[in-house]
Parts: structure tokens; C-alpha cells; sequence
């Protein structure tokens, strides 16, 4: 087949795309349409995923499963975009890796707010300015970030979704690697690129700031410093890539959570998320697990915070694998409850990747 027919061939494909898209985006209206007048939410974690295991169950190529969810990303994104205006805090600014972990989950099409801090983005979803937000609870290397376990002790939010981030860091300058200076970037990044530093640029100072994005603004100004951060903070800040994928580890992955007030519908594929404290005597927590062992739960993640109310007083962050309306992990959780000083389920929410 000439190059010509197999143009037209394609013009003829897309004609039938654009009618299909277009029929899917109104029955997705519909149905947003129909949310909206019940009181749900728009933005449905436990349909999305069931929607991705289809297509990509369906996937016979040329395209890959991540050509195929990339896509697909958008075109729920904007059908998302069609109903009720969504609006997405995250911690900010623009380029950083919590807007990459939002744009991951909800797309291009939405409306994003970037905000100074995790306690600013739980802060916009609870007075409504935004519907979501997306915060970082853990790193593969530095472990938990306290700071959002912390939030969840007096924030009535839920969790609803999580997201999976491979964290690439890369090299960033406007100059070539001979007249960098100065490298900036927030002192975690530095932690976890120590090696090629060390290696490539040990006589260059590293100067800790705020967030990567922070540094990459500071080194789009001035030629003689560069910045450890996203790919996407060289688009956003001109910024050249000097060198790709830094990190010390090539399994450097952050998971994020989607914060809400809506409750997630059981899928195949949950995780819940609690938050307990315990009586201060010997052989304490190992009664408040009892429960899980006993019902069959496989818990995935345990965490101590202290209260800051009381010394020696300590929270429990725990991750188990089902949803809170199983009848077995309801079972755990009344008996967790009957032995525990306080309990707060935090949401149950779909994790497959």
C-alpha cells in the first residue's frame, strides 16, 4: 500500500475516533450529570480502575499497556473536565513531584492548585476550594513522610486513591557540567544522589533549598548553577538536561495519596488505611494485631508517630490489604477498637498499578 492510501486510511480512522470520543464524552456527561444530583462524586477511583483492567485486558498492540493507560488518562481527564469544574491541590509549586504524581492520576485537563505545604493542601480540600489533593506519605529510600501521618490525626479527609511515582532525578542547568558552580535541590534529593556527585561534581557546591523546583527556578537565573530535579521542571524552566537519571538507587519510587471526602466502593484490588493509639502497657501492641492475624489480613505497612499531647504517647499508622466493608476486616476492626484507645479508618481505597 502507497503512502497516500495509507493516509487516508488513517484520515478515515480518526474520523470514526472523533465520533466515538465525542459519544463516549456525552454519556460521561450523563453520568456526571446524574453523580451530581445524588451527592456522589465525580471522580470515581474504584470504576476508574475497573475501566483500565478492561482495556488493557482487551490490548492486543502495536500500542503498549502504558501507550494504551497514557491515552486513556487524558480521555478520562477530559471527561472529568465536562462536568462539575475538578480542582486539584498538591504540594507545590508547578514541576514538582507531587504535580507529577497528580497529573498521573488526574490528567492535564483538570484544574490544579499548587500549594507551600501539606498542611496547605489538606487545608484546600477541607474548605472546598479544592476537590482533591495529592500528598507524599512515602519514599522507598528515606521511608515515611511524618509530617502527612501527622495530618491525619485531626483531618476528617479520606483517602481514595494512591499513586506509584518512579522518581527519576536528573541533572539541570543552563550551562554544560565544566561551568557548574553551585548545585541546588532539597536535602533528600541530595541524600539520594550522594554517589554521583560524589563522582561526577566533588568539588561543587550543594546548596539545600526548599524543593527542587525551588532550585531549578534559582538556577534558570544563574548560568554558573544547576539544580537536581524533574524532566519536567527543564520544560517548565528552560532549562538543559546535563545529565538523566541520577539517583543513587533504580528503585527510587514515592507512593502519593488522593485526599477527598467521598468513601471508595469495594474493588478486587483494596488497601485500608487506619490510624489507633494504644494503653501504655507491656504487650500492648501485639494484642491490638491479634485481631488481623486471626481473620486472615495481611498487613502491608506500621508506622509509630508520637501524639505530641503526651509523652511516651504514640499514634499507629497500619496499611492492611481489603476494604473496610469485608466482612472479615470489619471484624478485625470492631476487635481492634474494643482493645484500643482510639481508631480512625482513614479510607479504603483500589491499589493496583
Amino acid at each position: 500500500m502507497n503512502l497516500k492510501k495509507l493516509r487516508r486510511s488513517i484520515d478515515r480512522i480518526d474520523e470514526k475516533i472523533i465520533g466515538l470520543l465525542n459519544e463516549r464524552a456525552k454519556n460521561a456527561l450523563a453520568v456526571a450529570k446524574t453523580k451530581t444530583s445524588g451527592g456522589k462524586s465525580i471522580y470515581s477511583p474504584d470504576r476508574e480502575i475497573e475501566v483500565f483492567n478492561k482495556i488493557l485486558s482487551r490490548n492486543k498492540g502495536p500500542l503498549s499497556n502504558n501507550n494504551l493507560e497514557a491515552i486513556y488518562r487524558e480521555i478520562m481527564s477530559s471527561s472529568l473536565s465536562l462536568g462539575k469544574k475538578i480542582t486539584v491541590a498538591y504540594l507545590g509549586p508547578q514541576a514538582s513531584f507531587s504535580n507529577l504524581a497528580a497529573l498521573k492520576r488526574f490528567g492535564s485537563q483538570v484544574e490544579y492548585l499548587p500549594c507551600e505545604s501539606i498542611s496547605d493542601v489538606f487545608l484546600e480540600v477541607e474548605k472546598g476550594s479544592a476537590n482533591f489533593g495529592v500528598v507524599p506519605i512515602e519514599n522507598s529510600i528515606e521511608g515515611a513522610i511524618s509530617y502527612t501521618l501527622d495530618m491525619f490525626v485531626d483531618s476528617d479527609l479520606k483517602i481514595c486513591s494512591q499513586v506509584i511515582l518512579d522518581i527519576s532525578h536528573n541533572l539541570l542547568a543552563k550551562n554544560p557540567r565544566e561551568k557548574i558552580k553551585r548545585v541546588y535541590s532539597n536535602p533528600q534529593v541530595f541524600g539520594q544522589c550522594r554517589i554521583w556527585l560524589q563522582e561526577h561534581l566533588p568539588c561543587v557546591e550543594t546548596i539545600e533549598v526548599s524543593s527542587t523546583t525551588r532550585a531549578s527556578q534559582i538556577a534558570a537565573k544563574d548560568k554558573q548553577s544547576a539544580c537536581i530535579a524533574s524532566l519536567l521542571a527543564a520544560k517548565v524552566y528552560g532549562l538543559k538536561v546535563i545529565a538523566k537519571d541520577i539517583e543513587d538507587s533504580p528503585h527510587n519510587i514515592t507512593r502519593f495519596l488522593v485526599i477527598g471526602n467521598a468513601c471508595v466502593l469495594p474493588t478486587k484490588y483494596d488497601k485500608t488505611s487506619i490510624l489507633f493509639s494504644i494503653k501504655d502497657r507491656i504487650g500492648a501492641l501485639h494484642d491490638m494485631l491479634v485481631p488481623f492475624k486471626k481473620y486472615g489480613i495481611n498487613l502491608t505497612k506500621i508506622e509509630s508517630r508520637p501524639s505530641k499531647k503526651k509523652a511516651w504517647d504514640y499514634y499507629f499508622y497500619l496499611d492492611l490489604k481489603g476494604h473496610k466493608d469485608n466482612p472479615k476486616v470489619k471484624l478485625a476492626l470492631q476487635e481492634l477498637e474494643s482493645k484500643c484507645k482510639f481508631l480512625k479508618v482513614l479510607g479504603s481505597y483500589p491499589v493496583k498499578e
